[in-house]
């Protein structure tokens, strides 16, 4: 087995690296208290050619995997983002690019991918409602056909950069779930011209008040006889189960890299408080109740990083990624809690000050242990599906 990073994934990290080392952690810091996107280093990534990584050279882009982006994610979230900029990569690149470059048609692919690689265009993906949570099959906006249209009711819930996306990937039932069999059957996935639906009166949003990651705003959305176009459904009519599993794979493969590189930067800013800090004459990192915490950390950080790139490297290679795609995102959410509760213990009282920039850290940590599904989620299906445990419903 070899376990070095491809050349490809390297030269990522590289060519972020670099990007990122113009924008530190007060960059970041001003991004979450402003509310706003960071518009400069969008600007640099798409000027550099790395929003289109996922994208087939045909169509403009780099023609790489899940993996280059999962780099790219870390990359920039260890820079000093952490966890609130994981959407910079998961919104566009992750949810638009690779899903259209996938399960797109010839049309699609065409006409979006290309400005998709560039940054011109923008994505989001819309699946959770208020009623459903994390059952999915369970969601009941539904398209009903009419002609070559299909119209579309529903609601959503906790749909992030809707105000930035020309379009949305949309998840509906187009046959009922109680009539389903089996019961992922008859969900289809519609693309979604956003600025014209909300010019029709067709979709409408409300932001929703956070409490962290607010260089993104996530919304309600409503749906009111949204008419869609036959030809935006991507992948089979019926048959989006097959598209859903491609866009929550790399989600929780994005979104674990995302938390590792908070991870990383928690560490760090932990390490180097403990090494100028001094009390009682003396570094507080010489004390064991500091150091060990943090040395721990760095274990499970390490760990965690191995089954992100395998379960990245599985779904390039078209393998079953279901299991690995959770492990992954379960132990990098709980090494990025740790790391941040490690930081904020060791800056002890300062950590309350906000001239610190541990209080951010904790609180896009704190995400990863419940989105884009929960922690308690990530168990029950390595108990039931996994470990062959009965299920308790």
């Amino acid at each position: 087995m070899d376990f070095s990073l491809p050349e490809s994934a390297q030269a990522v990290q590289r060519g972020i690296a670099d990007i990122c080392s113009r924008y530190g952690m007060d960059y970041w810091e001003r991004c979450e208290t402003e509310k706003r996107w960071p518009e400069e280093v969008w600007a640099e990534l798409a000027k550099g050619g790395w929003l289109g990584l996922a994208v087939p050279e045909v169509y403009g882009g780099a023609g790489q995997g899940l993996l280059e982006l999962a780099v790219a994610t870390e990359t920039l979230a260890a820079s000093g983002s952490a966890g609130g900029s994981a959407f910079t990569y998961v919104l566009t690149p992750g949810f638009g690019a690779m899903t259209l470059a996938r399960h797109g048609t010839a049309a699609q692919k065409a006409e979006l991918l290309p400005k998709l690689a560039t940054g011109e265009i923008e994505t989001c993906f819309a699946l959770t409602e208020p009623d459903a949570g994390s059952n999915s099959l369970a969601i009941s906006t539904f398209a009903r056909q009419d002609g070559g249209e299909f119209v579309v009711n529903g609601q959503k819930i906790w749909i992030t950069g809707v105000q930035r996306a020309t379009w949305m990937l949309l998840v509906t039932r187009t046959i009922p779930a109680a009539d389903a069999r089996p019961r992922a059957n008859g969900m289809t996935v519609f693309l979604v011209n956003v600025p014209e639906a909300v010019a029709a009166g067709q979709l409408s949003y409300r932001p929703i008040p956070k409490m962290g990651a607010n260089t993104t705003p996530s919304n309600m959305v409503f749906i009111d006889k949204l008419r869609v176009p036959a030809e935006n459904v991507v992948g089979e009519l019926h048959g989006g189960a097959v598209v859903l599993w491609d866009i929550l794979n790399p989600e929780r493969i994005l979104l674990g890299a995302s938390a590792l590189g908070g991870a990383e930067v928690a560490l760090r800013v932990g390490v180097n408080y403990a090494k100028e800090r001094e009390v009682f004459g003396r570094p507080i990192g010489s004390n064991q109740a500091i150091a060990f915490p943090l040395a721990q950390v760095k274990a499970k950080i390490e760990l965690a990083r191995l089954m992100l790139y395998k379960a990245a490297w599985a779904f390039d290679n078209r393998l079953p990624c279901g299991t690995e795609a959770n492990i992954a995102k379960l132990t990098a959410s709980q090494a990025a809690w740790e790391a941040a509760d490690a930081a904020f213990q060791t800056h002890g009282g300062m950590a309350y000050s906000l001239e610190y920039p541990v209080a951010r850290l904790l609180t896009d940590a704190r995400i990863g242990k419940i989105a884009p599904v929960t922690e308690e989620l990530l168990l029950n299906y390595l108990a039931t599906q996994v470990l062959g445990l009965p299920r308790s419903f």
